[in-house]
């Protein structure tokens, strides 16, 4: 049994996987304590939770002999300390996206790892979806040839969400805004597929809200060999069917109901098929899509439980969510200087 404590209780996927690990005794992970600065929404959460342990600090927290592991699920200004705190103390460590907000954060986070040499991993549900797997398998395999365009429309409806603009995900000093937040699932799934680009040409706006900063963003990333691969993130959705569509020199993939605007209306279980020149009909990958995009977080539980039980790598490692920052921070220089950036750009240090 791998015990958990759990740093925040901000980013509320944890709630889904935490209580899926609850649900699920055969996954061998138990929730001993939590800590959140904000002493309700802990109270609340480790009630939810089983009962977990409330603690007054997380310096308390790490210092328990009988934790094992930490989630970090702060807001996303925290995770420097918080990690570099639970690395100190010897702590196995699940951080919840992004890695950080800015660079020089995500460097802290890489020394904290490095120095102590604890197991870490990132949080990225996009890289653990059995479509999205399969996808990977079929571009690393050849199936449908060089591949040569790359989309993903990921979305959210949170214009339509009553007082969105008050909580911390809209703050700047929490989480910068929800671009940065939440574009980062599909630039890092990018990030797994083909590895890092070498630019980017991307416009963030603001449509909805103006206290909702870029919620809506466009970025065009390109690879040394010529692929071009947008990301198109729009948190002014509502609905959507498709949400992956990759094209090659030999076929075609097409990804339906693949986050949560796509599920929110009825809608079928196939929703991955692939068509290979020579074929009549598009083929089926027979991985049924989810009824809601809930279950596909929950489904990070077993994942999570691997990972701490030793027995996968890491879902993300910190140097890939450091690349994965980077592409994020790089759509935002491109947007303000309205330059193609390339990822290494030094300016990002700034951003």
């Amino acid at each position: 049994m791998v015990r958990v404590g759990i740093l925040g209780f901000a980013h509320g996927h944890v709630m889904s996987f935490g209580g899926r690990w609850l649900s699920s005794p055969e996954l061998g992970v138990k929730i001993v304590a939590g800590w959140d600065h904000d002493r309700t929404r802990a109270e609340s959460s480790c009630a939810a939770l089983g009962g977990a342990e409330v603690m007054e600090s997380a310096e308390a927290l790490v210092a328990r002999a009988d934790i094992d592991a930490v989630v970090v699920a702060s807001e996303t200004l925290y995770h420097p300390e918080l990690c570099e705190l639970a690395a100190k103390a010897g702590k196995t460590i699940i951080c919840y996206k992004p890695l950080a907000l800015t660079l020089a954060d995500a460097d802290r986070i890489v020394s904290a790892v490095e120095k102590y040499g604890v197991p870490f991993t990132v949080g990225y549900q996009m890289r653990i979806d059995p479509q999205n797997i399969k996808i990977k398998e079929l571009i690393e395999s050849g199936t449908i040839g060089d591949i040569y365009m790359y989309r993903r429309r990921h979305g959210l409806a949170t214009h339509t969400w009553a007082g969105f603009e008050k909580t911390w995900h809209a703050d700047p000093k929490l989480n910068r805004d929800i671009f940065a937040d939440d574009s980062s699932h599909p630039i890092d799934m990018l990030n797994w597929l083909f590895g890092v680009p070498e630019t980017v040409m991307a416009e963030l706006t603001t449509m909805a809200n103006p206290k909702v900063k870029n919620d809506n963003g466009v970025a065009l990333f390109k690879y040394k060999n010529g692929l071009i691969a947008e990301i198109s993130c729009y948190f002014t959705c509502s609905a959507a069917e498709i949400t992956t569509e990759v094209y090659g020199s030999r076929g075609t993939i097409q990804q339906y109901f693949g986050d949560a605007p796509s599920t929110r209306l009825p809608h079928g279980t196939e929703g991955l098929k692939y068509f290979v020149e020579g074929d009549t009909d598009w083929r089926l990958s027979g991985i049924p899509s989810p009824a809601g995009h809930g279950e596909r977080i929950a489904a990070q539980a077993g994942a999570f439980a691997d990972f701490l039980h030793g027995c996968r790598p890491p879902i993300c490692s910190v140097y890939e969510a450091r690349d994965s920052l980077k592409m994020v921070l790089a759509c935002y220089l491109s947007s303000q200087t309205g330059q193609r950036v390339r990822i290494d750009d030094p300016r990002l240090y700034d951003i």
